[in-house]
């Protein structure tokens, strides 16, 4: 296949659904062959729109929704001849004869549509649980602009102050962020008990403290059990909200004058499922390392379909635009003769939580135990940029390895500044299957206002190669108090006026500039413990005893990791004391 496209024949390309795979896949198609049909059918009234952006739209932020229409039908059939048609869902596809049936939505003509080739990118629905109460308005999901539109009704005509927000992934935090900076009232739930399932808890407490700081109030681990009409909750009548209570559990009912209903997608595989498609185990399309189904000249793209992930080369499913946008790309190459892979989705994500950014990508520690994967975690909190310059902001990073080969497997950050720098560097190097060594190695722009001579990327590059080095035996935080309960010594390395902040209960205070002259205070023949504030002076302790005959471990991420995974149990078991519902009957 050449680019010019000179030696490619003519195909005619129906393309079901738009969007980040449909339109990648129409625009790279035409880009190939000016002389085939590319006939574009999407349902909805857009095709072409920044869905990403659609809870900035509510929020105020982006101000017309003008802004979030990327390119219009007639600007595609006038940019790059695509035959765009909006408000057109294909009901059945003929793969035998190569026929889809469209029907028209607005008049409901129903017609036939021949191809060469079809692609799906037929994304995905949002979840609508099946709980009591389900129907009543004023609950909505968020996945386009006709949703958009919807709620942007509601709040002008119903003028709510109240809002919950049911699921605590990416969308239902932006949109808990959105409210909160229209002036209303927000309860976030969420039947895990924690946010954001890709990071792991000791990073999502951060996430907690920051939805907390903003007023958001949380309830976690408790799964919507319903809704309830606003006049069904006993003597509540002068308070009854303008949509309705929702039932979550033991919690009491919490009023919402809107629901935003966050609870994640499904692949939308119906129309693949009657053809006759393969559907695979996690509930998405199945296509090959071309992007092509089981059925020959049908191919499939986006949120509908299973990809590899190729730190543990599982099928999974991952929603994200960048990902469409390439395997449209893919797909069109691969209709006009080329045999491109798609290599897999290591699930690059990033999100705004207020003042925070953050960050994952690739396996967090319970994919990896679930895929029996030998690993270490290794955690950092250093400045986003010289720590002496004004304005240097922690990083909260985490990364994982391999426990024998060093391969990074994983890792997530979350910080003021600079976030976004680091987990482009860490995806990049995931993506090319580098080593925790190789961090440590890499050559970083260095200048006081963006890094520093050490980056955090090093850093963290530096600390899992002294533990893949055997050079230091490290502990988690969720090992410390069982250590502590089998003998074990921790020792405190920091500064007097650190532990006059808190410390780990039971802890020995020797600060590391004093430990030669104090050695003979640690306790000969017990495991040692050593912590301070983030990891890296407890690591100098611990190799100074290590070398005196000690047996010793590291507190990874210090006092700081410690520390927060302690008060987020307290805030966890003061929230469990919430007094129980009282419905009325």
């Amino acid at each position: 296949m050449k680019e010019n496209g000179s030696d490619v024949p003519a195909r005619k390309i129906v393309i079901v659904g738009g969007v980040a795979g449909g339109m990648s896949a129409a625009a790279r198609a035409r880009r190939l062959s000016e002389d085939s049909e590319i006939i574009v059918l999407e349902r909805s009234g857009y095709v072409s729109y920044a869905n990403c952006g659609l809870p900035y739209f509510l929020g105020g932020e982006i101000q017309s929704q003008e802004q979030l229409i990327v390119v219009t039908p007639d600007a595609l059939k006038n940019k790059l001849n695509l035959d765009v048609r909006v408000h057109h869902e294909v009901i059945e596809i003929d793969a035998k004869a190569k026929m889809v049936s469209v029907r028209e939505t607005t008049t409901e003509r129903i017609y036939q549509e021949s191809y060469d080739d079809l692609i799906l990118s037929v994304g995905a629905a949002p979840i609508r649980p099946r709980v009591p109460g389900i129907d009543l308005p004023g609950l909505f999901t968020l996945r386009s602009i006709e949703d958009v539109e919807s709620i942007q009704s509601w709040f002008e005509i119903q003028r709510p102050r109240t809002a919950v927000v049911a699921g605590g992934g990416f969308i239902g935090l932006e949109m808990a962020e959105q409210l909160v900076h229209r002036g209303l009232d927000v309860t976030l739930i969420d039947g895990k008990d924690q946010v954001l399932a890709p990071l792991d808890i000791e990073m999502a407490e951060l996430v907690h403290k920051e939805l907390s700081k903003h007023d958001i109030k949380l309830v976690l681990g408790s799964s919507i059990e319903g809704f309830r009409a606003p006049g069904e909750i006993a003597g509540a009548a002068e308070d009854a909200p303008k949509s309705c209570w929702v039932l979550a559990r033991e919690h009491e009912p919490m009023p919402a004058d809107l629901v935003i209903l966050g609870l994640g997608i499904r692949p939308e595989v119906t129309l693949a499922r009657t053809t006759g498609l393969t559907i695979g185990e996690r509930g998405g399309i199945r296509v090959d390392e071309h992007l092509q189904t089981s059925s020959p000249n049908i191919w499939a793209v986006g949120d509908a379909i299973e990809v590899r992930n190729p730190v543990n080369g599982e099928w999974t499913l991952i929603a994200l635009g960048g990902p469409a946008n390439r395997q449209g790309r893919i797909a069109a190459n691969n209709i006009f003769g080329a045999k491109q892979s798609y290599d897999g989705t290591i699930g690059t994500a990033i999100l705004r939580v207020f003042d925070l950014t953050v960050v994952s990508v690739g396996l967090n520690e319970v994919q990896l135990k679930s895929s029996s994967i030998p690993y270490e975690a290794i955690f950092v909190h250093p400045s986003h940029h010289a720590s002496y310059y004004p304005g240097a902001e922690r990083l909260d990073m985490k990364v994982l390895f391999h426990k024998e080969t060093g391969t990074l497997l994983g890792a997530q950050v979350i910080g003021k500044e600079g976030v976004d720098k680091r987990i482009d560097v860490l995806a990049t190097a995931i993506k090319a299957r580098m080593t925790i060594r190789d961090l440590s190695e890499l050559e970083l722009a260095y200048a006081p206002p963006f890094g520093s001579a050490k980056d955090p990327i090093n850093l963290a590059g530096m600390a899992g190669t002294n533990v893949l080095d055997g050079l230091t035996e490290q502990v988690q935080w969720h090992q410390v108090l069982a250590l502590a309960k089998g003998g074990a010594v921790i020792i405190d390395v920091r500064s007097r006026g650190e532990r006059a902040k808190g410390f780990i209960d039971g802890s020995l205070h020797i600060p590391l500039p004093e430990l030669r002259k104090r050695l003979s205070e640690v306790p000969v023949g017990k495991e040692i413990v050593t912590y301070c504030q983030s990891g890296q002076r407890s690591y100098n302790a611990s190799r100074f005893l290590k070398q005196n005959g000690f047996s010793v471990k590291n507190l990874s991420g210090g006092y700081l990791t410690w520390n927060s995974m302690q008060l987020g149990k307290k805030e966890e078991l003061d929230h469990q004391s919430a007094p129980p519902a009282v419905l009325a009957k």
